[in-house]
């Protein structure tokens, strides 16, 4: 069996070891270097080809940020950042994940020592390990609009719509050669709720810079991130969009053409107050692994919204998301999927592909324009 090759990139001797002690037990792991800056793990990656990097944001000599970007040019590899719980630390983790990190983990107290983060880490390795096309679709994607110096343009759509067959759903065959599924109108939507994790901040960039000024509907997100990156996003994705971005402080009023980002370790819920909508923050369900949960803020619009509601469901692990969309469907919603090829982990869309209750599924560049289509 060949073992996966782990390169591991951080300053801290304390750090090194942890990392070592916590991949090295693993049967199907080797840990091929230890690199104590960036210019260290720009060598090591050309000396040893790893699978997977891990690297930390601040080093002296180079830092992390520099370090991927030349390992991303000479020798792309998934990189895993990891990075402080501070401001500064989410708006570099933000630069590195549009440099084409796939993900990152916080460097703090609960990094190590919890058996769901040190598992949810090997999991990812893992999976970026396998996923041979993962390299590809984060170097020869579009460059996202955080990386573009040109003036925004908004694309056509894509001519996929499907109103004039017999049947409501209807294949078609996307340039990268894969099969998509769209489906007619249920009615017009009146809100949309999208769930993402891992690999949803850098594939947001490439779905809410692209929707209308004149959208006319409210979107809710939930982002598993941590506090101040949720912020460090929502700030981010402000500047690329037509559309208001803000993270959701509670209470706020739903207003159409304003994306609500989940603050991270909040639930995002809300509230009918006549005929208004309001967001609310909260912490429970507290015995759920993902802290805003994406089925915690889907139940919760369902319930106000029903049929009304389009449902999105973005790159990430595992399968949050799932069970609230299961709901929203009963209710009449209707359901996008974003494509295998397109993901850089295709586990949450995969749980509701394999549920039966998608009513779309196509790929990621096509997705601001079919929530268009349901809104408009």
């Amino acid at each position: 069996m060949n073992k996966i090759k782990v390169l591991i990139v951080d300053d801290s001797i304390f750090m090194r070891k942890a990392l070592e002690t916590l991949l090295s037990g693993e049967p199907d792991m080797e840990i091929v270097g230890m690199a104590k800056n960036g210019q260290e793990a720009i060598e090591m990656a050309e000396q040893f080809k790893p699978d997977v990097i891990t690297m930390d944001i601040e080093m002296p000599t180079m830092d992390g940020i520099t370090a991927l970007e030349r390992i991303m040019k000479s020798n792309p590899t998934p990189v895993i950042m990891v990075s402080s719980l501070t401001k500064e630390g989410a708006d570099a983790t933000l630069k590195a994940l549009d440099l084409g990190a796939v993900d990152f983990m916080t460097k703090d107290s609960q990094s190590f020592g919890g058996a769901d983060i040190e598992k949810g880490l090997k999991d990812k390795i893992r999976k970026f390990a396998k996923n041979k096309s993962l390299v590809r679709l984060l170097t020869h994607s579009t460059p996202s609009a955080a990386t573009s110096s040109q003036p925004f343009k908004t694309p056509a759509a894509p001519q996929i719509h499907t109103t004039n067959i017999s049947t409501p759903f209807a294949h078609a065959t996307h340039a990268d050669g894969t099969t998509r599924v769209v489906v007619n109108k249920s009615g017009i939507k009146r809100v949309v709720a999208l769930g993402t994790s891992t690999g949803g901040p850098q594939s947001l960039q490439k779905v809410i810079p692209l929707l209308p000024a004149d959208l006319g509907v409210p979107i809710v997100v939930t982002q598993h991130m941590p506090p101040n990156f949720t912020q460090s996003l929502a700030t981010r994705l402000n500047t690329l969009s037509k559309v208001e971005v803000v993270e959701a402080q509670g209470k706020e009023k739903l207003e159409p053409n304003v994306v609500y980002i989940a603050k991270g370790g909040f639930h995002l819920k809300f509230q009918k107050v006549g005929a208004s909508v309001y967001t609310e923050l909260s912490t429970e369900p507290s015995d759920v692994f993902n802290i805003p949960g994406v089925d915690v803020m889907v139940d919760s619009i369902a319930e106000i919204y029903g049929k009304e509601c389009l449902g999105v469901i973005m790159t990430g692990m595992g399968s949050d998301g799932c069970k609230g969309l299961k709901n929203l469907k009963n209710m009449g919603g209707t359901i996008i999927a974003q494509n295998e090829p397109s993901c850089i982990v295709y586990g949450m869309p995969r749980a509701v592909v394999d549920a039966g209750i998608a009513d779309e599924i196509v790929p990621l560049d096509e997705i601001a324009a079919r929530i268009t289509y349901h809104v408009k």
